[in-house]
């Protein structure tokens, strides 16, 4: 187990909007209370990486952090990772499924968006241990 990084901030989607948290549940069915809740297993939990939002900054767009759709932002890029690594955050356990595919909804923030992070807008994991994570866990890439 290596600690990698820690989580910057939390966001998940109840049915009356996109919020920010200070901790959330989860279990095999993803977050808990998520309006994405049991929808899709292999796409639970998406991880987005300071990174990005520094990444546009750089290129002039400011974009307040949650606005790319992630559920988990953390200090650590992930990017690299490859479908079935594990990350430990918290008591969860995590096993990464997929990188993120760019969605057109970006474009509603800036046009340049979806160009810009198109290796850089998160990855998607699945639960593989609940629990909770919180803000300021650590994370723990597991060998």
């Amino acid at each position: 187990m290596t600690k990698v990084g820690k989580v910057s901030s939390l966001f998940y989607s109840p049915p009356t909007g996109r919020t920010t948290v200070a901790s959330f549940s989860l279990d095999s069915k993803g977050i808990v209370n998520d309006k994405h809740y049991n929808k899709s297993i292999d796409r639970s939990v998406l991880i987005a990486s300071l990174e990005s939002y520094a990444l546009v900054k750089r290129h002039g767009i400011d974009v307040p952090y949650g606005d790319l759709g992630e559920n988990v932002l953390i200090d650590y890029n992930p990017y690299h990772l490859t479908a079935g690594t594990k990350l430990k955050i918290g008591k969860v356990t995590l096993e990464i499924s997929q990188p993120c595919t760019l969605c057109k909804s970006l474009t509603t923030i800036d046009s340049k968006l979806p160009k810009l992070l198109k290796d850089d807008r998160g990855i998607f994991a699945k639960v593989m241990e609940p629990g909770s994570i919180k803000e300021g866990d650590d994370i723990y890439l597991l060998d």
